[in-house]
Formats: structure tokens, C-alpha cells, sequence
């Protein structure tokens, strides 16, 4: 299981690129984008609600923020800056102009409430804020509270003509009324700042691989949300490590990508933000995946060549006809991740598309990517194998080593682990072992062919009997019923059991009510007795955080 690599133990996370991750000699994040923007410099990189960005114009105007930031602020390099963007063509302009002046980038989720921002900016001492107008109310609450000296706002279609600019804004704001009320004078619009940086020269700044080029923050879903330290490093060594995996199927200039993840989360800013980048492919950025029909009438738009989603992405789109009346000729990789990829999803995606999902696994503290299936070779309901230069341990709870095919916790080391948690020394050394494996907190069991399984997270581990029951295995036995759509498994206190199952489930479109013992009766069919669930729960929508993925937690939390 564990690939011994001295000059992976000897040095410090996030500080080296091993020499076969770094064909090019990068250094930087800003030595890829220099190399595509001249390479591919007519071909288009970014698009977002009818706008798209060549990679000439992003390198342009990436370069007017970073002379914006140097010559109209007093930001110095290595200051934190906060991008609060949802997927718009913004978003890579603001986040490359950012690394351009020396800036370290602060992803920040746009539904985050205020409490959640003024922890963020705190913990990060954020020095400027770019933000999405529709989220401007929030951020007018908490400023004060906060060491943020520079503010810029953009609107959804800032970046397109002036008619349909002046046009799209408009609507957004007085028509659907998604753009509540702020008052904050003392900011300026990103394209009054990139208008101040045209034609200004942009000072050259020395970044080393070790520099952190990201703080991206964990979901806080087990307690306050840290900063994971992403180098340049990390995450050229991941981009690589993934590059190598797909390099049978990416061609140079030649791919579209559906992007309707969130580019602030770091699954999607590694695949559209860097590797596509390198290849010098096309992403279609979509501002909000949940709206399905909306989605839909976009991708009849675009030939594309691959998809980035998630198992409930799947699900909902495979719900819908209009959805499976698409073109998917040109469709030839599918990826998944950030969520356990259910059979039945993936049987229905291939059935519908002709594409075959392709599941790996990461984590926000491995930038993010662990483990990858081989195209061609997939085996749903894995995570794949391990991606180049990474070791993978699996323990137990006294910290050993568990014998082949045993479940364990997943430990992990690797050119792309984190250099730590942003001023948390102590909870950076309470998930790192003494010989540099990060100990990921999921469950999972290496197969004799070297396949890796996720069993599930450890937290979530439901205790019944004294027998271990696992939510994601009763939640893809309910995936494949006939009229559930999505579910979701926790422990509920039982006298008897100590815990029992209780699911919760949503209907297919058409299915108006569940016969309950009949569930039971399916579930018991697939599952040993104790794994069943005792109550069944029907509910209109299941609590998810903004990526998609279900929140178990939420609804634990109900339930006291």
C-alpha cells in the first residue's frame, strides 16, 4: 500500500515540485498562464452568460487589475486578497491579476452569511475584497468589523458591449430584484479598476514555488473553517498530477468544458482554473447549476468534449428529458468528485450520454486531487488509483497499519499536501502523522489491485448493535429504487440499538407517494438486516451545501 519516497518524506509540505511533476520547470501558477496566453492567445478560455474571454484578453486584463493593485493601492506581495465571485469571467481575470501583483488569494463562498465572512476576513486579515454586487448587502454589514481597506464590486455582465451590459445588469437588478440594496461608497466597480490600470506597466514580482498562492477554506462543517495553505507548489503539482492521468484524452486547444461547479471550490479551480488552462481549453462557466432549465438551454449551445459535476448534478439532470434529448456526440470524459458517486448514477449518466464517469478523490488540504480512475480503466464505486509521486497508508485507530483489503482511516503524502492550517499550528499538527502522511478523516479500503475505496467518513459512521453501518452504502442501495431520486443516511438514538438508521429521501418527478414497507422490504433484498433503515423520511428538497454535496450534519442536527 505505502510506496516508500525519501524525497518526499525529506522535505516540507507545500515547499517542492518532484522533477517528474514539472516537465516545464514551472514555478509558478503565473509561468502556465503566461505559456497558454501566448500559445493559444485566439482561442477562448472562459465563458459566462454570453460573454467569453479569449486567452489574450485574459492575459490583458489580468494584467490591468495587477497594474490597478500596484499603482492604486497600497497592497504589498503577500498581502490576502478576498475573491467573492461566483462563475464569471471575473473570476479568472481578478484572481490571476491578483497573483500578478503578488497577492495571495482568498477564496470566498458568495452564500456565505455575514458571520461566516467577517470570520473569514478576520482569520485571513483580508486586505481587499472583490465582490459579486448580489452579495454586497452582506459584506456592508460586516466591513467595519473587518481590516478591508480595498473594495471592488462587479455586476454579472460588467465584461460585456455597453447596451447589453447596461441591459443584463438592469434586468438583474430591477426586474428579478437579485441584487438587494447596499451602501458602500467608498468602493469602485472592477471596471473603473481596470480602466485605472490600463496602460500602466506591471512590476515583475519573484514568486517561489513554497509562496502560498491560495488560502482556500475548509467548509467548517466540523467546527470554525480553517485556511488550508495552498502553495504554488501544491497546486502545480497537482495540476500536473491530473494532467498526466487525462493525457490520453485532453488535446491541446481543442477541449470545451462544461464548468457548472463553483470555481471558489478547489476541485473546480484546479480542473478550469489550471489544468484546462495548460491545455488551453475552453470552459463554459455556469453561474447557477440549481437553476436545471437554465442550465439545459445552455449546454444546447456547445459541442462539449467533457463535463465536471457531482453525483447530485447527475441526478438532476438526468431527471429531465430535455436533458437526454441533447447532442452528446462530442462528449468523451465525464468527471466526478467532492461526493461519493452512486451506481445508479452513473449507470443512468452512461445510459443517457454514452460517457462513462470518471470518480477521483480529494480533499481541500490536497489541492485537492488523491486519486483518479484510469480512463478506459474505470471501476465505479472506486476512487481509482493513487495519482504520481503520492504514498497512501491506511490505519487503524492506534495508528497501524491495517493488513490488505481492511478498512482504516486514509492517510495520505504527496507533493500536492498542504503546507498547513493559516496561523493553526496545533490543528495543522493534529491531522499530520509524524512521518508527513495528512490523515484524511475518510474511511476506505485499498483493493489487491491497488484500486482505492472510500467506505465513508468517519463521523458519519453509523453505529449499530456494535455493527458498523456506513451511510453511503444504504444511500446507493435507495439510489437504484425505481422512485427515489436522492437520499441521505444518519444515526438517530434507539433504545434497543443504541443507533438505528433513519433515511431521508426525495421523489422522482411523477411520484406522488412511497410505500414504505415495500422500501424496506428492497432494502432488505440488498442489505444485511441491521443496515436497514427503521425510518423513512420523505422530504422535498435535502439540506446541501453550495457545491452540492448533502448535508448530513444539517440533518443530525434536527434531530436533537
Amino acid at each position: 500500500m505505502q510506496t516508500e519516497n525519501i524525497s518526499t518524506i525529506s522535505k516540507e509540505p507545500g515547499s517542492y515540485i518532484p522533477e517528474s511533476l514539472n516537465p516545464h520547470h514551472y514555478t509558478s501558477l503565473l509561468d502556465v498562464l503566461n505559456v497558454s496566453c501566448q500559445k493559444f492567445a485566439t482561442k477562448p478560455a472562459f465563458t459566462s452568460v454570453g460573454c467569453t474571454l479569449s486567452y489574450a484578453d485574459l492575459a490583458q486584463k489580468s494584467d490591468q487589475f495587477a497594474a490597478y493593485l500596484q499603482h492604486c493601492t497600497d497592497l504589498q506581495p503577500g498581502d490576502r486578497i478576498a475573491v467573492q465571485l461566483p462563475n464569471v469571467v471575473q473570476y479568472p481575470v481578478v484572481v490571476f491579476g491578483a497573483m500578478k501583483a503578488g497577492l495571495t488569494v482568498v477564496n470566498t463562498n458568495p452564500l456565505y452569511t455575514p458571520k461566516e465572512l467577517e470570520h473569514q476576513f478576520n482569520d485571513a486579515d483580508v486586505k481587499a475584497l472583490v465582490v459579486f454586487a448580489n452579495m454586497a448587502s452582506h459584506v456592508e454589514k460586516i466591513l467595519h468589523k473587518t481590516s478591508i481597506k480595498h473594495l471592488i464590486i462587479t455586476e454579472i455582465a460588467d465584461f460585456h458591449s455597453t447596451p447589453k451590459r447596461i441591459l443584463i445588469n438592469s434586468i438583474v437588478k430591477y426586474v428579478k430584484k437579485m441584487v438587494p440594496a447596499y451602501h458602500l461608497p467608498q468602493a469602485i466597480s472592477l471596471n473603473q479598476a481596470l480602466e485605472k490600470g490600463l496602460g500602466k506597466s506591471v512590476a515583475p514580482v519573484t514568486t517561489q514555488p513554497a509562496d502560498i498562492a491560495v488560502l482556500q477554506y475548509t467548509g467548517g462543517t466540523t467546527g470554525v473553517a480553517k485556511g488550508a495553505m495552498l502553495t504554488h507548489a501544491n497546486l502545480l503539482s497537482n495540476m500536473h498530477q491530473l494532467s498526466f492521468r487525462l493525457q490520453d484524452v485532453l488535446e491541446d486547444g481543442k477541449e470545451t468544458f462544461i464548468a457548472p461547479l463553483p470555481l471558489y471550490h478547489i476541485y473546480a479551480f484546479l480542473i478550469h482554473g489550471l489544468t484546462m488552462i495548460e491545455a488551453g481549453g475552453h470552459s463554459v462557466l455556469i453561474p447557477n447549476p440549481r437553476d436545471i432549465p437554465g442550465f439545459i438551454k445552455e449546454l444546447k449551445k456547445w459541442q462539449f468534449s467533457g463535463f465536471v459535476g457531482l453525483n447530485t448534478l447527475f441526478v438532476g439532470l438526468c431527471n429531465k428529458a430535455e436533458f437526454a434529448a441533447l447532442d452528446f456526440s462530442a462528449l468523451k470524459i465525464t468527471c466526478s468528485g467532492g461526493m461519493p458517486l452512486t451506481h445508479a448514477a452513473a449507470d443512468r449518466w452512461k445510459e443517457i450520454t454514452g460517457c462513462t464517469v470518471v470518480e477521483g478523490y480529494g480533499l481541500t488540504e490536497t489541492s485537492p486531487v488523491v486519486s483518479f480512475n484510469p480512463c478506459g480503466e474505470e471501476r465505479i464505486g472506486t476512487i481509482g488509483l493513487p495519482v504520481d509521486e503520492t504514498d497512501i497508508k491506511i490505519q487503524d485507530e492506534e495508528g497501524n497499519e491495517v493488513a490488505q483489503g481492511e478498512v482504516g482511516m486514509l492517510c495520505v503524502r504527496g507533493p500536492q499536501v498542504m503546507k498547513g492550517y493559516w496561523q493553526r499550528p496545533e490543528a495543522t499538527a493534529e491531522v499530520m502523522t509524524p512521518d508527513g502522511f495528512l490523515m484524511t478523516g475518510d474511511i476506505a479500503m485499498q483493493h489487491a489491485d491497488g484500486y482505492l475505496q472510500i467506505v465513508d467518513r468517519a463521523k458519519d459512521m453509523i453505529i449499530v448493535s456494535g455493527f458498523n453501518v456506513y451511510p453511503t452504502e444504504v444511500e446507493d442501495c435507495l439510489s437504484s429504487h425505481p422512485d427515489i431520486l436522492e437520499s441521505a443516511a444518519i444515526g438517530v438514538p434507539d433504545d434497543k440499538t443504541g443507533e438505528a438508521v433513519k433515511i431521508f429521501v426525495t421523489l422522482k418527478d411523477g411520484i406522488q407517494d412511497l410505500d414504505m414497507q415495500a422500501v424496506r422490504a428492497y432494502c432488505k433484498e440488498n442489505l444485511a438486516a441491521y443496515k436497514v433503515p427503521k425510518y423513512i423520511e420523505v422530504r422535498q428538497e435535502l439540506p446541501k451545501t453550495n457545491v452540492g454535496k448533502v448535508l448530513r450534519r444539517a440533518l443530525r442536527d434536527e434531530q436533537t
